[in-house]
Order: C-alpha cells, then sequence, then structure tokens
C-alpha cells in the first residue's frame, strides 16, 4: 500500500475540557476559545498542502473540522467511527471534583492519563488500541500518496505514540497532547519506524514519525 501521509490533531476546547469533566462518548461542542483555536489552526495549516479533512462521529471533534475544512475548501469532512475518544462507561459526565470522592483511585487514574484503567461499562484499552489503529489503516488506503488532516481525541493521540515509540499499551506517557496539538505520520504497509517525536502547535517544530 503507498504511503499517506496523515496529521492528526486534538479537536478545539469544550467547556468540559475547561471544567475538568471526563468527556468520553458523550457530545460537548467547543466553545469560544475551541473555536479561535480552530480559527487558528486554519492558519497553521493553509500551506501544508492538505487534499481531505477527516473526524471523529463527536460533535467536538466534527465542529473543529467543519471549521477548518471550510475555510481551506476542502469540502466536508469524512467521519471515521474508529477516531472516537476512549469510551469511559459509568464515569462519563462526572465533574472530576466528584469523582474525588466516588472513586479517588480512578481519580489518580484519570489525572495520570493512565491507561490500564478500567472503566464499567466502557471500553478496554485493547478494544480501544485495536480501533483506533484500524481507522488509520482505513484513511491511509484511502488516500494513497496524499496529505491528510485527522481531528480527533486526546486518548487517541496517546494510543498512536505508543504504537509508533513501541510502548506497552498500558504504559503512562510523561505528557499529554492539549487543544490543537499535533502528530504527523506516515502510514504504509509493513513494519514500523518511530524516529524522535514531539507534540506542537506549529509546522516547523513537528517532527515526522512513521506508522507503516
Amino acid at each position: 500500500m503507498p504511503t499517506a501521509q496523515l496529521c492528526i490533531v486534538r479537536h478545539g476546547e469544550t467547556d468540559w475540557n475547561k471544567s475538568g469533566i471526563l468527556q468520553g462518548w458523550l457530545d460537548v461542542p467547543i466553545n469560544a476559545h475551541g473555536r479561535a483555536q480552530a480559527a487558528e489552526m486554519v492558519q497553521t495549516f493553509a500551506s501544508q498542502g492538505f487534499e481531505v479533512v477527516w473526524c471523529s462521529t463527536l460533535v467536538r471533534a466534527s465542529e473543529t473540522a467543519d471549521i477548518i475544512s471550510g475555510a481551506l475548501q476542502l469540502g466536508p469532512p469524512r467521519i471515521h467511527a474508529g477516531l472516537k475518544e476512549r469510551n469511559f462507561g459509568a464515569i462519563q459526565g462526572i465533574p472530576k471534583n466528584e469523582l474525588a470522592e466516588l472513586n479517588p483511585t480512578q481519580l489518580e487514574q484519570i489525572l495520570r492519563r493512565n491507561p490500564a484503567a478500567q472503566f464499567v461499562g466502557g471500553e478496554t484499552m485493547d478494544e480501544f488500541a485495536d480501533r483506533v489503529l484500524e481507522a488509520l489503516t482505513d484513511i491511509a488506503v484511502c488516500h494513497p500518496r496524499q496529505r491528510v488532516l485527522v481531528i480527533t481525541h486526546g486518548w487517541v493521540l496517546d494510543v498512536i505514540t505508543r504504537h509508533i515509540e513501541g510502548l506497552a499499551r498500558h504504559a503512562v506517557l510523561p505528557f499529554k497532547p492539549g487543544n490543537g496539538h499535533s502528530l504527523w505520520v506516515d502510514v504504509a504497509a509493513g513494519n514500523i519506524r518511530a524516529p524522535e517525536l514531539g507534540y506542537t502547535d506549529t509546522p516547523p517544530g513537528m517532527q515526522k514519525v512513521s506508522l507503516l
């Protein structure tokens, strides 16, 4: 399969991001700051030669994608359910200060973005990671030798980072992507190559890694 180059971006800010409420699969729109972040992404990505935008089914990702794709005249974003955030089950929609009383151990895991956390009624890490990586392959098959902008979620970026660095799926990362942070990957058939990588807001600092 020919290589597709994907720029994977976390959606713009929501009020729940700001308030510290775990969103998961719940639909929460981006706020005014999130829309401003999307407008900044337009300026960031205008010269990058993207041919299409993909996003998850969740409104915070699709709204971010709509703003960018509309401004760059790339047509309506394409949607893939595999790009959704992890399903956090029963604790979705609960503020972190309430979770501190209900389940302080789980709150500590969430604050560390510990992928080994188990969520009643939610997804296992393997279920989550499998669908994310399958989604990237699906997109690459649709766009050989093209540049694609992908709007998704924070824990999704964590899954991809572990995969390209050869880390265990349950490894805790020392950083997390903020709203609007990006990661470049090359997707094709073959093995994984993982040069040094980092998160950034602007293309000059983006370091490309390969998901082959």
